[in-house]
């Protein structure tokens, strides 16, 4: 019993010990310390807070501006009326339409985008003009594609409701002319889709009276008539003619 007491007496000062060379290392280390506050800010710190607020919104909001200003809204649009006239709601599947779109989106866009890209990103990079006169120089061709696709009575629709008086086309702020783009696409696409619909309805009703003449009345029409639709788009290469006349529209 006194051997192990003794024992245990030695271990608890080596352990002191080594606790006390520790901290004395640690003061002569000069080892990092933590602390919390709250200080007064100076004017730069504020503005670059700002800007990176302003940054991230913009950030999260690229789809909605991306979809809502350029040619997305059309083509996603049609291609979709396209597979529910085919009568394959599922083929081809949302991702290949997604992306199709996209792409056909940055053709139609191409010309604007670097019309955009040397006249405002280029200088401003190169800090030959400040952020305003760069974001500015960036609105004129984005608002000249939208006024060029832009129905001129959903225009005046939204410049009535905004109360502005007498605007001229150049003056009409983007507040007004994005919703009356996109209820003009909105319309150009529903127009294209009727047109997509009429031939393949006609194909539905010659195989449903075939069948009815037939006798054939519990056969599904869309057993017969899905192969013959299939059949008549791509011997008219349906895809190309499609792509073909959509780009034809922004022309």
């Amino acid at each position: 019993m006194t051997h192990s007491g003794s024992l245990m007496r030695r271990c608890a000062a080596l352990a002191g010990a080594l606790a006390l060379a520790g901290a004395a290392a640690a003061q002569t280390a000069g080892l990092p310390k933590i602390t919390l506050g709250v200080e007064q800010a100076s004017g730069g710190e504020v503005s670059t807070s700002l800007q990176i607020l302003a940054l991230l919104t913009v950030l999260s909001l690229a789809p909605a501006i991306l979809i809502l200003t350029t040619a997305f809204t059309r083509i996603v649009i049609i291609f979709s009326f396209v597979r529910t006239a085919l009568g394959t709601p599922a083929i081809p599947p949302n991702q290949v339409l997604v992306g199709l779109s996209l792409f056909l989106t940055f053709f139609v866009m191409g010309p604007t985008y670097r019309q955009i890209h040397q006249e405002a990103l280029q200088p401003y990079l190169a800090k030959e003009i400040p952020f305003d006169q760069a974001l500015a120089r960036a609105e004129g061709p984005i608002r000249t594609f939208m006024l060029k696709n832009t129905y001129e009575k959903d225009l005046i629709l939204f410049v009535n409701l905004s109360g502005e008086k007498n605007p001229t086309r150049e003056s009409v702020p983007l507040s007004t002319l994005i919703p009356a783009f996109v209820i003009s696409e909105l319309k150009t696409a529903f127009i294209v889709g009727f047109y997509i619909f009429v031939p393949f309805l006609i194909i539905d009703l010659i195989v449903a009276s075939a069948l009815m003449s037939m006798g054939m009345m519990m056969l599904p029409p869309t057993v017969v008539s899905l192969p013959a639709k299939l059949l008549v788009f791509v011997l008219a290469d349906g895809w190309s003619t499609l792509v073909t006349a959509i780009l034809a529209g922004y022309r």
